[in-house]
């Protein structure tokens, strides 16, 4: 090594930490924007995309999913499975089972845009952690079942 490139390195090196002093410098003096997740929960974006959920009927709490299929044609990853079967009245399907294979979906959102009955949306759940891949294997007919008990239970005096 020369002489002059034994300079050159320290000039470099000296200008390389005049900068990183400076960028910490400056960002010591500004708000903390750090959020204390298992204390604060956090603010999720409108947009937000949790694993897609049934959305129930207003008035009788059944899934409002006619079992047309489409959501399930729709899945790149094949991730969706359901069947129905006749309903009692004679006209139409009622949905018996419908499986989410959480582990290969990829949040696309073709099932919900290909859905014309409103019957799927995103949930707002961001914490879905699990040591087993059997957890994410979501029955969404027994979570949609869930929420409708607990909403009961919150409206009870």
């Amino acid at each position: 090594m020369t002489m002059s490139g034994y300079w050159r390195d320290i000039f470099v090196g000296a200008k390389s930490l005049i900068t990183g002093l400076c960028i910490t410098g400056r960002e010591f003096f500004r708000p903390v924007v750090t959020e204390l997740y298992p204390y604060e929960a956090p603010t999720l974006p409108a947009r937000f995309r949790g694993h897609i959920e049934l959305i129930a009927n207003e008035e009788t709490g059944e899934p409002n999913c006619v079992v047309c299929g489409m959501c399930q044609r729709a899945c790149p990853s094949h991730c969706i499975v359901l069947s129905g079967e006749k309903a009692p009245s004679g006209k139409g399907k009622v949905l018996t089972s419908y499986m989410l294979d959480f582990t290969t979906c990829s949040l696309c959102g073709s099932c919900v845009e290909s859905c014309n009955f409103n019957a799927l949306r995103f949930s707002r759940e961001y914490n879905r952690v699990a040591f087993d891949r059997s957890a994410f294997q979501l029955d969404l007919i027994a979570r949609l079942k869930e929420q409708n008990l607990k909403e009961q239970n919150q409206c009870k005096p």
